[in-house]
């Protein structure tokens, strides 16, 4: 049988009462990948019985969920894998048929507005600033606390066209420019928190596969605003919330960390507002990036 008329069979079968004959029906649909998604979408529009588009829409949402985690699979076995890339891919969980090219332009732009602002006579501080002005005075970017529960604002495509984000959204946003202008910010380890530390002096050469920070944390920052806090802040709030063992929060985190973090929050903020099927299926591409994780230590900072 050719694959059209395979494809054309199947359809026709997607609305057998017999549970079995659907599941398997949906196997070999699911076999197609996204190359089926247009049939879906033409039956769907054809037909008037509620319950086979019910069964299409969930076919549809399958194929793409799955075909995301494909992604998600590549994604982590790239060296050194983008947080602009990354956060695209969690945006895509909600948006799957989303366009990056006007998310790439916007970045680029910023990256134009910053460089121009840039010298090599600025302090740390005053490169910073420089990018707090451009994002948060000049682009109006707005930060919101994660308690808020809002999952809009976990996805980049949403940030830009409404300048408002969290920690995350905005975070990536700002590491993705830091990288692209050779500043030394690097995500670290604060629980509960997305925090960026300043390292005055930093050799990727030291390492191919990981940026090394060779000199000490001049100050961190919270993306969600810009603040500045000093080693002595971070120890404040380290002692409230109990943690004994430091150390591993003053070295920079890998992409995939990063990513890791921002999903577990989507997924906690979807708990909270009791949607436990996206729940389930966020955590299952944390599960990707933690199964598929190198087996160099890029996963909780330098050995």
């Amino acid at each position: 049988m050719s694959i059209e008329k395979e494809v054309k069979a199947l359809l026709r079968l997607l609305d057998d009462p017999d549970g079995d004959v659907y599941e398997t029906v949906a196997g070999r649909i699911l076999h197609y990948g996204k190359a089926i998604i247009p049939n879906l979408e033409a039956l769907w529009e054809t037909t008037t019985d509620i319950s086979v588009q019910a069964r299409i829409e969930l076919l549809i949402h399958r194929v793409q969920l799955e075909d995301l985690q494909q992604s998600f699979h590549e994604w982590c076995e790239e060296k050194n894998p983008g947080l602009l890339h990354g956060a695209i891919l969690v945006a895509r969980y909600q948006y799957p048929d989303l366009k990056t090219a006007s998310i790439l332009s916007q970045v680029d732009t910023l990256r134009r507005n910053v460089w121009l602002e840039l010298n090599n006579y600025l302090t740390p501080l005053e490169q910073v600033n420089v990018f707090n002005s451009i994002l948060y005075n000049f682009y109006h970017l707005q930060g919101h606390e994660l308690s808020e529960r809002e999952p809009k604002h976990f996805f980049i495509n949403q940030m830009f066209d409404s300048k408002q984000g969290n920690g995350y959204t905005i975070g990536l946003l700002y590491l993705t420019l830091c990288e692209l202008l050779d500043v030394p910010v690097f995500a670290v380890e604060i629980p509960r928190q997305l925090v960026f530390a300043y390292i005055d002096a930093w050799h990727p050469f030291l390492n191919p596969d990981k940026a090394q920070a060779s000199g000490q944390i001049t100050f961190f920052l919270d993306p969600m605003n810009g603040s500045v806090y000093t080693r002595r802040d971070v120890d404040a709030y380290l002692n409230k919330i109990g943690v004994r063992d430091k150390s591993q929060h003053f070295t920079p985190i890998d992409n995939r960390r990063v990513i890791y973090k921002m999903l577990e929050e989507l997924a906690l903020c979807y708990r909270y507002r009791r949607e436990d099927e996206k729940a389930d299926e966020v955590q299952s591409l944390m599960r990707i990036l933690v199964l598929d994780k190198p087996s160099r230590n890029l996963w909780g900072g330098a050995e």
